[in-house]
């Protein structure tokens, strides 16, 4: 069942075509990887897909509705939670606290029950700091919850980004280059927790240029090149693909990108 439908989607930053006539779908309940070369559009898309960016043409519609052109806020409602390619941790917050802030999304606590700390709030609060606790152990942080997050190794700040995304409960779940900047036993947590989310029924579309970690985790990939689409299928259809490897799969290991197209 479709989850994420885009048609003829279309962007461009003073006349380059970072995203051009471009139309997939991804299934629900599935990891779907984007791929493609430095400049590809991998991150311009999903910065469209979360109201970052407002598409030139095209459309995109989330869980049967149709949030081209919304505001980031009402696609988190909607269901889709993101990591970025640059850390966005709170570094003066406990790795705790920064998992609850991932909550709010859930919480209807009005301004005088928070001002009064009613019975209710009391209890919500104590609530939500119990699935914080539960996040950080699903994602290999429990030892690590009372700690700051400027204290954290750079391989654990990046699960508690996940952490926190998934706070919100997510149906779909962008990470944006997990793995970038980590060492092969990081890496290897990253494809552990990936697994792990996607046996528990969260859809996710990971943007990474690891292939060994996005061949392992990935049913259904999509490939990018200067913002078209150059090819889709499973891990096998695609690493078989001549266009990709041409493209993408056989060139030399890249440094990942911050692309803006």
């Amino acid at each position: 069942m479709t989850l994420l439908a885009v048609e003829h989607l279309g962007k461009s930053f003073g006349g380059v075509h970072a995203i051009e006539d471009l139309s997939f779908r991804f299934e629900r309940g599935a990891v779907h990887s984007i791929i493609g070369p430095n400049g590809a559009g991998k991150t311009t898309l999903l910065n469209l897909i979360t109201g970052l960016y407002v598409p030139d043409q095209g459309r995109i519609l989330f869980d049967g509705q149709d949030l081209t052109g919304a505001p980031p806020h009402r696609w988190a409602a909607a269901g889709i939670g993101r990591t970025f390619q640059n850390l966005q941790v709170f570094f003066n917050m406990t790795a705790l606290e920064n998992v609850m802030t991932g909550c709010h999304l859930r919480e209807r606590d009005a301004l005088w029950a928070t001002l009064i700390r009613t019975p209710a709030l009391v209890r919500a609060e104590s609530a939500t700091r119990a699935a914080a606790l539960q996040l950080l152990a699903r994602v290999g942080l429990a030892g690590w919850a009372d700690s700051p997050a400027d204290a954290m190794p750079y391989g654990a700040l990046k699960r508690l980004e996940i952490a926190r995304a998934m706070a919100a409960q997510p149906k779909l779940l962008l990470l944006d280059e997990p793995a970038a900047g980590l060492n092969p036993t990081e890496a290897q947590d990253i494809d552990a927790l990936i697994k792990r989310l996607a046996s528990d029924g969260t859809t996710v579309v990971l943007v990474e240029h690891n292939m060994k970690l996005v061949m392992g985790v990935s049913d259904h990939l999509l490939v990018l090149d200067h913002g078209r689409k150059l090819a889709e299928g499973t891990p096998q259809e695609i690493a078989a693909n001549p266009a990709v490897i041409e493209a993408y799969l056989g060139v030399a290991d890249t440094e990942p990108e911050a692309e803006h197209a």
